[in-house]
């Protein structure tokens, strides 16, 4: 049995559909990444599950539990991050960790050591006793992702983990992810960045506009999208100037330049190199660089959703990264 399972969800605001009819599955201790850019539908998503959002229609369960008739159940073996903080200000970082521990019905004997295991684990040791407000915003997320994790929860929901901190608190986070997965965590995470999912991810949703258009491992992904064949060549002359006579040498292949004095060869077919060593050599163009391009994921991305990375990039830069 799969330890989040989402069936036919809805969520619709007037004539608004912000989840369209999706349907996913998570397995236990798999880290699942849910990448698309801001207003695609990843929060309205991850609030459903963790029972603060009621679907328009829809099934979800975690672990067996029906999250809509049984939403504090389900909540109960729940960790839960959304994309802004949740803490008190004015508490510092022991005590929040504390009253969060409280609320999940841990004793007093039980809170107080979790809660100093987590601030040493996420390196907050030292602030430990500082306000919350007083906390830079990397701090402030390793905080309330350790409050997530203070009932030591099944399952992990992750919304935009690292969005608008810095890249030494980001790397934490990541590290702590991967950690978490080895000790059998089930995790959901919501994410812009392309990077990432495809670094620590099992599977991964591509999401846009309230629709999930692809969802696989990396190369399942990789091997759903025909990219066709590329190579890229560096010479020691102006690339443009060799343009026009290899797009008549080799009508079947696409050429385009870069000012490094680069060019790139696509074609359906599998480009074979000696035609086009031999062209160069002919016309005493030295090559310093003959590489074959793949594809990334970025590229399946862009390919299957229509969305271009630099979307992305531009919500990253409005939530303050």
């Amino acid at each position: 049995m799969a330890m989040v399972s989402v069936t036919n969800l809805k969520k619709t605001y007037g004539n608004f559909t912000a989840v369209d009819n999706i349907s996913f599955e998570i397995e236990k201790g798999e880290i699942f990444g849910f990448l698309g850019p801001n207003g695609a539908g990843k929060t309205s998503t991850i609030n459903m599950i963790i029972g603060l959002s009621r679907p328009t229609s829809g099934e979800i369960t975690v672990d067996g539990i029906d999250v809509k008739q049984q939403t504090k159940k389900a909540q109960a073996i729940m960790g839960i991050v959304p994309d802004e903080s949740n803490l008190y200000n004015e508490m510092d970082g022991f005590d929040n960790l504390c009253f969060c521990a409280a609320l999940y019905g841990m004793r007093k004997e039980e809170r107080e050591p979790k809660a100093r295991q987590l601030l040493e684990q996420f390196r907050l040791k030292d602030a430990g006793k500082r306000p919350f407000k007083a906390y830079s915003k990397g701090m402030r997320r390793k905080l309330t992702i350790a409050a997530a994790l203070i009932h030591s929860p099944q399952v992990l929901f992750l919304d935009e983990p690292t969005t608008g901190i810095d890249v030494e608190s980001s790397r934490q986070i990541r590290d702590m992810i991967l950690e978490l997965k080895k000790k059998g965590t089930t995790i959901f995470f919501t994410t812009h960045y392309i990077e990432e999912a495809e670094r620590i991810c099992d599977r991964i949703a591509f999401i846009a506009e309230g629709q999930i258009v692809a969802s696989g491992t990396v190369s399942q992904l990789m091997e759903s999208v025909s990219h066709g064949h590329a190579i890229r060549f560096v010479i020691d002359k102006n690339a443009e100037s060799s343009v026009a006579e290899l797009k008549t040498h080799f009508k079947e292949n696409e050429v385009t330049t870069s000012p490094d004095n680069s060019l790139v060869m696509v074609s359906d077919q599998r480009i074979p190199l000696f035609p086009v060593m031999e062209f160069f050599h002919d016309r005493e163009i030295g090559v310093y660089e003959a590489r074959e391009i793949r594809p990334s994921l970025e590229d399946v991305f862009v390919k299957l959703t229509g969305i271009e990375s630099s979307v992305l990039k531009k919500d990253r830069e409005k939530r303050g990264c």
